[in-house]
């Protein structure tokens, strides 16, 4: 399907999952908005990869941990775009500890970028979506599965998923879709801060299909759920895991 016409912002997209998103509702001719952090030189290469497939982009800089600047992200798109059409709450960050390694700063971290920032961001969107949208909140297994060192991350996805719910209901009658994507196992630049990354990514291409998920394959699943087809799938958590979660062992 084509989203020529619509604009979508996805967070934390110049590299990794959102970058994928971002160049897969590019490629289907959507005008894009995104934020990152810290690593300039890589969203200058996503924006110019955007705008290389004729579409508008604007990058912007922007800690999501602060609500502040959460506010002054969606002004810019409202300037820059008048509206939007879809947010993509990609962007995440956390601590790899265990409980009784894990300092409350850290706690803190984690939780504002990977749970209130979403739903700040959700309700500055809304606000945007005069004629409906979509909201799609990209999330993991490690919130119903314990992973090693995932204590915080698992647990501030688990209240992104909560979150997905209840503003599924919220917002419905503003003609609003709120869905979530969980992905297995993904090689991204996010596993190298993991002691055990070499095991996760044996686990991960152990699927029943004889590959590793992509990122491609997520960033074909948030795009689905943004189409009339998804129209009621709604407060969902959509598994792309190629079928790993589905064995005993």
């Amino acid at each position: 399907m084509s989203f020529e016409g619509k604009v979508v912002l996805v967070t934390g997209a110049s590299r990794g999952i959102g970058r994928a998103v971002a160049l897969e509702f590019a490629r289907r001719g959507a005008d894009i908005a995104f934020n990152y952090l810290r690593n300039h030189r890589a969203a200058s290469a996503t924006q110019a990869d955007i705008e290389a497939l004729g579409v508008r982009c604007l990058k912007l800089r922007a800690h999501l941990g602060d609500a502040e600047k959460i506010r002054d992200l969606f002004a810019r798109v409202e300037q820059e775009f008048g509206r939007l059409d879809i947010l993509v709450n990609n962007a995440a960050t956390g601590v790899q500890r265990t409980a009784s390694e894990l300092e409350e700063k850290h706690w803190d971290w984690t939780m504002g970028v990977n749970a209130k920032a979403p739903w700040l961001c959700s309700v500055e969107a809304a606000r945007l979506m005069r004629d409906g949208g979509h909201i799609v909140n990209l999330t993991s297994e490690g919130s119903r599965r314990v992973l090693p060192y995932y204590f915080s991350v698992g647990t501030s996805k688990a209240a992104l998923e909560a979150i997905t719910r209840y503003l599924a209901i919220e917002l419905a009658a503003k003609n609003i879709s709120v869905n979530a994507v969980s992905g297995g196992y993904i090689e991204t630049g996010a596993l190298d801060h993991f002691p055990t990354k070499e095991q996760m990514l044996e686990a991960g291409r152990d699927t029943p299909v004889g590959r590793m998920v992509t990122v491609e394959d997520i960033a074909g699943v948030v795009a689905f759920l943004c189409t009339p087809g998804a129209n009621m799938i709604r407060g969902q958590v959509i598994l792309v895991d190629g079928g790993v979660t589905l064995k005993a062992e």
